[in-house]
Order: C-alpha cells, then sequence, then structure tokens
C-alpha cells in the first residue's frame, strides 16, 4: 500500500510548478498519504535533499512563480548505474510513488524508474508546450502573456520611430509561443522552426507596409531558428544595395519569459494535473503523463508521448493566414 509520495521539479521552471506541488501534497494529505519534495530535480535524489511537505511549506506558494523544490539537469542519472543507484535511494526512503514535473528530458527520466519499477506520473511543465498529446503544458499561458505585455510596451516604441522590432522570444524546437504572442500582439512576421523562414516574402511585406503607411512593423523570432542577430544579417544580406528602409531594432526577452506569478489558467491547470497525478498512483496507475484534451483531463502513455514532435494546431495556422501573419513555408511533419 502507497504510504509515501515523491515530487520533484526537473529541467527549466515553469510558472505553475508550485500549484502542482502543492496539489500533490494536499491531494496525497486528504487520502492520507505523506509528500516528500525532493530538491533540485533528479540531482537531489543522490544528495538526499527530502523535504516533507506539510500545511506550513504550502502555504503561500500558490502564488509563487518558478519552483521551490528548485531544478536541475542531473548528468549522473543519464547513466543505467545512476538510475539504479537513484531507484535504491528512493525505496530506502521509503518513497513508493513518484511525481515528477517538467518538460520532454524530465518525462524521459521519469519513463526510465516506471521501466525499473518505480510507480511514477509526469506532469507537463514547460513554457515551450511542446509535449505532444496535452492541449497545454503548465506554464504556457503564463509566459504567453509575458511575452505578449512586453511586446506591447516595445511597440509603443516601434510607433514613436517608425522602426521595425525584432523580438526574439523562447522555443527551442517549438514556435508555439512565436506564432500564438504574434497573432495576440498584432505582429507582422513570425518565424518559427516548424516552417521555412521566407526572407525575400519578409523583406516585401515590411518595405510595402513602412512605403505606404509609414508605421512600425514587429518580427516575433522563435530562439530554436537562429540567435536575432544571424536574422538580422540574413534580412539585410538579401536586402543588399536596397536597405532595409527602416531601422531595425532587436529585443531578446530571455529568462523574463520563465518568471512572474502564475496566470488563472495556470493555477488551475497545475492543481488539476496535480490531483489527478496523485490519484492516478494511489489507483495503480505508472508510466503516463497528465494531459489536458479538449478541457478534460486525461492520462496518457510516456511511450505515446515521448519522442514525438507536437506541431501547431491547424486552427491556429488559419487563424494566422486570415490575420496576414507572415510565418513562411510548410515543412512537411518528420
Amino acid at each position: 500500500m502507497l504510504t509515501t509520495i515523491g515530487v520533484l521539479t526537473s529541467g527549466g521552471d515553469s510558472p505553475g510548478m508550485n500549484p502542482a506541488i502543492l496539489a500533490v501534497a494536499r491531494t496525497a494529505q486528504s487520502k492520507g498519504v505523506h509528500t516528500v519534495g525532493i530538491r533540485n530535480g533528479y540531482d537531489g535524489i543522490f544528495t538526499g535533499d527530502f523535504l516533507r511537505l506539510g500545511d506550513r511549506a504550502m502555504s503561500t506558494i500558490l502564488e509563487r512563480g518558478g519552483t521551490i523544490l528548485q531544478s536541475s539537469r542531473c548528468k549522473k542519472f543519464y547513466s543505467e548505474e545512476g538510475r539504479e543507484q537513484a531507484l535504491k535511494i528512493l525505496r530506502e526512503a521509503g518513497i513508493g510513488g513518484l511525481v515528477v514535473i517538467g518538460g520532454d528530458g524530465s518525462l524521459t527520466g521519469a519513463r526510465f524508474l516506471h521501466q525499473m519499477g518505480m510507480p511514477v506520473i509526469g506532469i507537463p511543465g514547460s513554457i515551450d508546450n511542446d509535449l505532444y498529446g496535452s492541449d497545454m503544458c503548465v506554464g504556457v499561458d503564463t509566459a504567453a502573456n509575458t511575452i505578449m505585455q512586453l511586446v506591447d510596451k516595445i511597440k509603443d516604441t516601434a510607433r514613436s520611430h517608425r522602426r521595425c522590432f525584432l523580438v526574439e522570444v523562447m522555443g527551442r524546437g517549438s514556435g508555439y509561443l512565436a506564432l500564438t504572442t504574434a497573432i495576440s500582439s498584432g505582429a507582422q512576421v513570425a518565424v518559427i522552426p516548424e516552417y521555412r523562414v521566407n526572407i525575400p516574402r519578409i523583406l516585401h511585406l515590411l518595405r510595402e507596409r513602412y512605403e505606404k503607411t509609414k508605421e512600425s512593423s514587429t518580427i516575433i523570432l522563435a530562439e530554436g531558428v537562429c540567435p536575432a542577430g544571424e536574422f538580422i544579417r540574413r534580412l539585410e544580406e538579401e536586402a543588399g544595395d536596397s536597405s532595409l528602409l527602416q531601422e531595425v531594432r532587436t529585443t531578446v526577452l530571455g529568462h523574463v519569459q520563465r518568471g512572474g506569478a502564475p496566470t488563472h489558467f495556470d493555477r488551475l491547470l497545475a492543481c488539476r494535473m496535480g490531483e489527478l497525478a496523485v490519484n492516478a498512483l494511489l489507483q495503480g496507475e505508472s508510466g503516463s503523463v497528465t494531459t489536458l484534451n479538449k478541457g478534460r483531463m486525461a492520462l496518457k502513455d510516456l511511450n505515446d508521448v515521448l519522442g514525438r514532435k507536437r506541431h501547431p494546431a491547424p486552427e491556429i495556422i488559419r487563424l494566422a493566414r486570415h490575420l496576414q501573419i507572415e510565418f513562411g513555408d510548410v515543412v512537411e511533419p518528420s
């Protein structure tokens, strides 16, 4: 019978991880099960950095960004020997089930533990929204709102000086943040890894817009395509002697996108996923990840989720086309 559940956060932090931890601890408590927080991701297993999660530890974390358990990327866990050591430590500590909150790499680690006999449920925490099988990951909504608000502020300066601003946002392998915030902030161009960038068409759009209206323009660039400086160089090379007509400035938003209090949506999503994760473990489930599908919570097998690329939803692509946002040419899914 499961008496103690461990919970850890791993990889890049995302707003909403703390509400997920809260939901795991309080749901377990309501079932008479203890919860142990493992600090510093998988590294905390090896160092025995465990924290019993009680009411006092949980009282103020709902509105906090980041993760109170802290996070890391653990190289020791990459080896089979390291994973066997981690499993032994967990069992000796009396932890009979584990909830792992993180992205693709973190959930890959969760699958290893599941295959070795440790009951594990994953919660997708990633601002990139790149996990296959779930409409949203914990942290995406907060990050998107942060980007939208910052781009709105940048546009004030852009309009005042008739400039074009290139704003680099996070999204190593996914263009979700870049494309959706281009829609919500009224940008003219979104450069995303799923679609092949068309530099001549972007230049034509920017020139035509400036010549006709003398208006500013905004380009949202996903970091996974290329660095902002390189993209500006590509624009300048293609423009050649004709120049870019207007001044182009670059803003790299960086890690500010990860911070801040989670939105209502992220708090609710994280709590729903945390509750489902605990209930699943108590019912004997393992090797699954919590997902959101058409507003409903569901469990999906990690084998059906990991290693698969999530492409932008067709309705988002259609909307961007109708709003006349330039985002490149179709690349066939791999």
